[in-house]
């Protein structure tokens, strides 16, 4: 039985000694004591991602001993993952729609929600809106909206985002992929870069839509200490993006065009109310919902330009 007691002179001790079960369990046992709640998946995601092996590798490889220098690198990720660093973080990479993606501290970790904004985009989307406009990209992160989008319609795509170091991790998925010839990448705040014209006939965004009391007192550490707070941090009713996209949007996007948002799980009534009012005595959209994901909560905003 391990001494948790004695864990530092543990590690150093059997560093040369360890079977791979024993490391595996030793492993589990830090994490769980950690409170990481997944401790048993964790600790072997970890470990297949160290030894580069599959998860029946793993299994098959339980009495063998670990080398050294594997061992060393692996208790590092395992101390990483103990101070709430996320496992997305600590191997560099995310799967989402069953692509592998880059990820860093400077973009934030694909989630379920976004792939249901995407579900969303390609089952609602109209061929006409695919063929007659320019495809955006709005706060790109990333980049898996962009990629996604380009892979499945064929489309060339613009992605754009405000930070330069998020951009460079979405360079890197678009090499990682073959895109890098069809996503055309624009730093910019928003549509500021781009001209006051209606060009766009399909606008796609996952915008920082966080409350900030939340993000400084509500979400989990390993968002809050790790994840970049310029794209969550949304203003004091998680909004202030939001609202900038609406004042903005009819400006840059065609009749007919349509707008998917991601949105928080308690904006869907705020969201839609805002794009319900018109502006200038006149409705901009002629259709706008607020779509539930899986799990019943309010997730998508699909607005489409009156005509």
């Amino acid at each position: 039985m391990i001494r948790r007691k004695n864990s530092k002179v543990f590690n150093k001790a059997l560093v040369h000694l360890m079977l791979l079960s024993a490391l595996l369990k030793f492993a589990e046992g830090e994490l769980e004591q950690a409170g990481i709640e997944e401790y048993v998946l964790e600790a072997r995601l970890l470990l297949q991602a160290c030894l580069k092996k599959s998860r029946t590798e793993i299994f098959l490889s339980a009495l063998e001993v670990v080398a050294s220098a594997d061992q060393t690198r692996y208790l590092g990720f395992i101390s990483r993952r103990k101070k709430r660093e996320p496992v997305a973080y600590i191997l560099g990479e995310q799967d989402f729609w069953s692509m592998p993606f880059f990820v860093s501290p400077s973009v934030l970790i694909p989630r379920p929600e976004t792939e249901f904004l995407l579900d969303r985009v390609l089952a609602l989307v109209t061929p006409e809106n695919l063929q007659k406009g320019a495809l955006l990209d709005l706060c790109c992160g990333s980049g898996v909206i962009a990629s996604v989008l380009a892979t499945e319609t064929g489309k060339r795509i613009i992605a754009s985002d405000i930070s330069s170091l998020a951009l460079e991790i979405c360079r890197s998925n678009l090499y990682r992929h073959g895109l890098v010839a069809q996503v055309a990448l624009v730093e910019a705040d928003l549509f500021s870069a781009f001209r006051m014209r209606q060009d766009f006939s399909l606008i796609v965004s996952n915008p920082p839509y966080v409350r900030r009391f939340d993000l400084e007192n509500n979400i989990e550490a390993e968002v809050a200490k790790h994840e970049p707070r310029l794209a969550l941090d949304g203003g004091g009713a998680g909004m202030d993006f939001i609202i900038r996209i609406r004042q903005e949007v009819p400006k840059l996007i065609c009749p007919g065009g349509q707008l998917f948002l991601e949105i928080g799980a308690d904006q869907g009534e705020a969201v839609r109310l805002l794009f319900t009012e018109g502006q200038k005595g006149r409705s901009d959209f002629q259709q706008v919902d607020i779509l539930v994901d899986y799990a019943g909560r309010d997730r998508v905003l699909h607005a489409k330009m009156v005509l």
